[in-house]
């Protein structure tokens, strides 16, 4: 049904809504952003310890024409607003056994690196399986990623299903990667990644395989300035230039309805901001006290969260020398790590990624995964895992940081900065919660309510969120003349 077209209030100015509500800006909209923090960023926020500053977000950022395509959509340049580097690794992933690979790009450049740890049969190998995740690629990126699956003709991909289905896409990753792999080593560094889609290896579907193309083929990068903090700070530039109010400090407590969808949001001031279309960009779950019943999702009936992490922030008086942006320390263990945590207990003998940013604050961020809240004891294992995980970082010879001021984020850290269950990953990536299984992007009972963020398709990471504000932005323009 056509609506008219009017004010669009974007709850929550996270990268979601913020995509979103730069779209919406350049087509000639009127937007309007509610915040109920001092800043933008949403999970991709910043905290202070002294003269530190750390990203306690995501520290991964892959997939940089995205950002560029929504400064464009402005008609800017995003090296104007947003310079970035790439990180040369991309990832150091350090081995049990003392050895280490260092991830690039480059085709060639890492095909050599692959043949000088593993043999140059296992870098013919690998040359094969990253063309075959190409392909993948290429064939899910229209088809599940960059789509609205909220309209019905998503729903029959039938070609697309089957290309993917012919190269594995629909058997376990930790089987599709060793269908082309021999080395475990090489395996690990092609299905570590699953965690980001909150399944282990063991049970997430070959499809996943799409995020270590992201991240192995694809490259990583990172704000020249500013830490990843730097990426909502430009957005929020961007739509002040484009005279979006960010009304920050300010919390929607209620999405008002009215005979025709979406009248407005009301705000804890009291104030009522009229409007004919809402985006919500916060945690999905536990934005249900403020949106309408005949909102309700049968999709968020019974959720099934990604496990969560335990991250130790650290101030330090000097760089290490050498050190990699993101090193990946893999332990000896690998299934019975992903086993414990899938029962909610610690892992017996986690990888640990390890962010140590190059700039004139030295830093360490270490992130273990860990349970989320459903059912583990946080009061009982946070003082034991963050002592073992400090053990952890003297015997990788990272030093006695016990003394070093730091910042720990647990679970109930993560609950308390809004996030269901204590995890900052959202529900996770099993088939039942994934494309069109996901919470829908738009409310078919409500008019003119969309949705943007993790909880929603295309799913959890900076990617998948800017192209969920994105789809929503999209949407509105259709719904309206």
């Amino acid at each position: 049904m056509k609506r008219r077209a009017g004010r669009t209030v974007v709850i929550g100015a996270g990268l979601a809504g913020l995509s979103a509500a730069v779209h919406l800006a350049a087509a000639g909209r009127e937007v309007v952003v509610v915040e109920a923090r001092d800043e933008p960023g949403g999970c991709c926020a910043v905290a202070s310890l002294g003269s530190h500053h750390f990203d306690v977000g995501p520290s991964v950022l892959t997939m940089p024409g995205l950002l560029a395509e929504t400064f464009a959509a402005a008609g800017e340049d995003m090296d104007s607003w947003l310079p970035l580097r790439r990180l040369d690794p991309s990832y150091r992933l350090s081995y049990a056994d003392g050895s280490h690979l260092d991830v690039v790009p480059e085709r060639e450049a890492m095909a050599e690196h692959v043949r000088a740890l593993c043999g140059p049969a296992e870098a013919t190998r690998y040359l094969r399986y990253r063309d075959l995740l190409e392909r993948m690629f290429r064939e899910e990126w229209p088809a599940f990623i960059d789509a609205d699956m909220t309209r019905l003709r998503s729903l029959a991909r039938p070609l697309a299903l089957a290309r993917l289905a012919s190269m594995g896409g629909f058997r376990r990753l930790d089987r599709l990667a060793a269908a082309h792999l021999t080395d475990e080593r090489l395996i690990r560094a092609h299905t570590f990644q699953a965690l980001y889609a909150g399944m282990s290896p063991q049970r997430a579907l070959g499809i996943y395989a799409v995020i270590a193309h992201m991240d192995t083929v694809g490259g990583v990068y990172f704000p020249r300035s500013g830490g990843m903090h730097a990426v909502p700070a430009a957005l929020a530039a961007l739509l002040e230039k484009l005279q979006v109010p960010i009304l920050y400090g300010t919390r929607a407590v209620q999405v008002t309805t009215g005979g025709t969808g979406v009248t407005g949001v009301r705000l804890d001031s009291g104030e009522h901001l009229p409007a004919t279309h809402a985006v919500m960009a916060g945690d999905r779950y536990t934005a249900r006290s403020i949106l309408p019943r005949a909102a309700a999702d049968w999709r968020l009936m019974r959720p099934r969260f990604s496990p969560s992490c335990l991250v130790l922030h650290i101030a330090l008086d000097r760089r290490p020398p050498g050190q990699a942006h993101h090193t990946l320390h893999f332990g000896r263990a690998w299934e019975s790590t992903f086993e414990a945590l899938e029962r909610g207990r610690p892992q017996p003998d986690p990888s640990i990624l390890l962010t140590c940013p190059d700039d004139d604050q030295p830093k360490l961020s270490a992130l273990e995964p860990a349970p989320n809240l459903a059912g583990a004891d946080w009061r009982q294992l946070r003082p034991r895992l963050e002592e073992r995980l400090l053990g952890r970082l003297e015997e990788l010879g990272y030093g006695d940081l016990s003394s070093r001021p730091r910042l720990v984020l647990d679970p109930p850290a993560w609950q308390r900065l809004g996030h269901t269950a204590g995890t900052p990953f959202a529900l996770d990536h099993r088939f039942t919660q994934t494309a069109w299984f996901r919470p829908s992007g738009a409310a078919p009972r409500v008019p003119g309510l969309h949705f943007a963020g993790m909880h929603t398709a295309p799913g959890v990471g900076v990617p998948p969120v800017l192209v969920s504000g994105r789809l929503a932005a999209h949407r509105i323009l259709k719904e309206t003349p």
